[in-house]
């Protein structure tokens, strides 16, 4: 028997302009059709679509690892202003030839407004995003001057969607089909009202496909805290 002949290449992924004119074609018009409205409405459609992405969960290939270098006395840091939210952060202090990690943990603005004196300085436990259009990050407590760094996780915004030089949406491949549908859920909003109760459904279905895939596999453990329990 003969081995089935394939490819053996990996790099589906088209560019924002097939995937257009594959949307358009879902939506049944067809490319001689288009006008430039038409390309307008779907570049500001699938933005839309990609931000909404943003704020309906986390996307993983949108989060990066950043550090900043605390300064003694310096409470207060800006963050990129893509930065939508802080996931994980860790204060990380230099001995020597290796690095020591303490793990913060988040507190609200309330909580953080609670702090009777925030220029308190030692070690770092908390931090507190204040999440403005130029964004900041406040520490409690405040650094007291040793070698470290303030390590985060955040989530930032989907890269810009753009029809030129043939560029590509920001997305793993196994999005591409939530996307498409999405996308052209979209369009049929302004280009084809009758396709609308159609493709949105699909378009449900095709997202919670992707989203199943789009989180870590490690396995959590959940342990009651009980010693300090009483009746």
């Amino acid at each position: 028997m003969s081995t089935p002949q394939t490819t053996g290449t990996y790099g589906f992924m088209p560019s924002f302009g097939e995937l257009l004119l594959y949307c358009f074609g879902l939506c049944g018009i067809r490319n001689t059709a288009l006008t430039q409205a038409h390309y307008e409405t779907g570049r500001m459609a699938a933005n839309m679509l990609m931000s909404a992405w943003s704020a309906r969960g986390v996307n993983l290939w949108q989060v990066v690892l950043e550090a900043i270098q605390l300064i003694k006395g310096v409470s207060t840091y800006p963050v990129p202003p893509n930065t939508i939210v802080i996931l994980d952060a860790y204060y990380s202090i230099s001995n020597g030839s290796q690095n020591i990690d303490r793990i913060m943990l988040p507190v609200s603005r309330s909580e953080y407004a609670s702090y009777s004196n925030k220029h308190q300085e030692g070690v770092p436990t908390t931090y507190w995003l204040d999440r403005l259009l130029q964004p900041t990050v406040s520490l409690y407590l405040t650094p007291n001057g040793q070698q470290s760094v303030f390590k985060y996780y955040r989530l930032r915004q989907t890269q810009d969607t753009a029809l030129a030089n043939g560029a590509i949406p920001e997305m793993p491949a196994y999005f591409a089909d939530a996307f498409s549908l999405g996308l052209a859920y979209r369009l049929a909003l302004s280009w084809a009202p009758s396709q609308v109760p159609i493709l949105k459904p699909l378009a449900d279905e095709a997202y919670n496909y992707a989203a199943s895939q789009n989180v870590e596999t490690s396995n959590i453990y959940v342990t009651p805290v009980t010693g300090g329990y009483y009746r």
